[in-house]
């Protein structure tokens, strides 16, 4: 057989390589043992070299092939998945994706404004410094994420947002006493609502600022009203010197210094140098107008040691003066008196005109906001006015009859500075 069977004849198991029957092969040898624990036999089983070379050969070929194969499969599939994640990244590499997300963060927690977003199921998702503020200061927790909106805040208004993806601006939310003003709008990605947020503003700030808007806007008025005047009067004077018209010019510029020390002296007794200030610039705008606006002090009125109430008290004469002037439009005689006076830290002023009066009918809807007789865009004038009174505790009374004007009063605390006062 081939020599090497001698062993597996003793009982003992075995393999070898050894010339047999074929070609040179790799035998195995094992003993055949009976019940009795006999030897009885062997078995032998044999491969022949030649063929298991080849099959050696064959799979190493099968493997490198499969290895080339699967590289190339994994690079082309890396390939695409890449792209399909740049694709899905609009492009972006992570660090990039990492900055552009802090920057946004920075951006949402600077903002002034109130922000709460919350996802498609109703959880707030994102809230930042201004609201937790905001939310702090009306007694809510200050770590809302995570919460279910209509718990944390049953009047939001966001999850109606969610269910009609409709945006809802300029509404008010009252919170434990606080109102505030929101903005509700829908976020939407490919046509589908994934979220909603909402912008907060306090109203109370949002009122002050809109009273210096006012002030700003009447202040503006009375100077731009002072320069038309003062460039009119100008143009005259060049005129006349351009002519050489040296006597009529000397009489136009002394009527102008006598007409200007009038103004001025019907507000010499009011001390406070922006209120002062303030009605010469009404007396140019009435003027302008044709209308004849007086100013009287019955007595001297100090200055303030409070610049929030010049300013509510600028508010008052600017617009109760401005509402005046537009009573007597369609009037023969227009004319228009203010009369201060001063007493005890208590400030008392006096608007006459001499316009068509007020409707009986309207003189309950004259402080309603928007409410005008004089068309769209009006009405806002009166309800300003009550707001600077009501915030400086005072009252206002109006007396009116049919074509014969209108006369509003209205009085308010005004603490004199010392100095002033001697």
């Amino acid at each position: 057989m081939g020599g090497d069977e001698t062993l597996a004849l003793e009982g003992n198991e075995y393999s070898s390589i050894s010339e047999g029957t074929l070609t040179t092969s790799l035998r195995s040898f094992t003993p055949v043992i009976n019940d009795r624990n006999e030897q009885i036999g062997a078995v032998a089983v044999g491969i022949s070299l030649e063929n298991l070379q080849d099959i050696i050969n064959q799979n190493h070929k099968n493997i490198v092939l499969g290895s080339i194969l699967g590289l190339l499969l994994g690079l082309i599939g890396a390939v695409l998945i890449a792209n399909y994640i740049k694709k899905t990244l609009y492009g972006l590499e992570p660090s990039a994706i990492a900055k552009i997300l802090e920057e946004r963060s920075a951006m949402l927690q600077s903002v002034h404004e109130g922000i709460v977003a919350v996802d498609k199921d109703g959880k707030i998702t994102l809230v930042n410094k201004s609201a937790k503020k905001m939310f702090k200061k009306a007694g809510l927790p200050e770590e809302p994420t995570g919460m279910e909106v209509n718990k944390y805040l049953p009047m939001t208004g966001l999850e109606r947002v969610l269910k009609t993806g409709k945006p809802e601006l300029g509404a008010e939310l009252s919170i434990n006493g606080m109102t505030f003003l929101v903005n509700r709008v829908p976020l939407i990605v490919d046509d589908q609502i994934i979220g909603a947020i909402s912008t907060i503003r306090d109203k109370t700030e949002v009122k002050e600022l809109a009273k210096q808007l006012t002030g700003v806007k009447l202040y503006v008025d009375a100077l731009r009203a002072q320069s038309h005047e003062v460039k009119n009067n100008l143009h005259v004077i060049l005129g006349m010197v351009r002519i050489g018209a040296y006597e009529q010019l000397k009489s136009f510029i002394l009527q102008l210094v006598n007409h200007k020390n009038h103004e001025i002296s019907q507000v010499t007794d009011i001390k406070d140098a922006v209120l002062s200030g303030f009605l010469l610039g009404k007396l140019s705008y009435a003027r302008e107008c044709d209308v004849n606006l007086t100013i009287k002090s019955e007595n001297v009125v100090p200055e303030t040691n409070s610049a929030d109430t010049i300013h509510e008290v600028i508010t008052i004469i600017g617009n109760l003066v401005n509402n005046a002037i537009e009573a007597t439009e369609n009037t023969t005689f227009k004319k228009v008196d203010v009369r201060l006076s001063f007493d005890r830290n208590l400030l008392k002023i006096e608007v006459k005109d001499t316009g068509p009066g007020i409707k009986s009918e309207d003189m309950a809807d004259i402080f309603e906001k928007g409410f005008s007789t004089k068309g769209k865009d009006r009405g806002y004038g009166l309800v300003l006015v009550k707001k600077s009174i009501d915030h400086l505790g005072g009252n206002l009374t109006i007396d009116t009859l049919k074509g014969l004007g209108t006369t509003v009063t209205v009085e308010i605390p005004y603490e004199a500075e010392v100095d002033s006062i001697d």
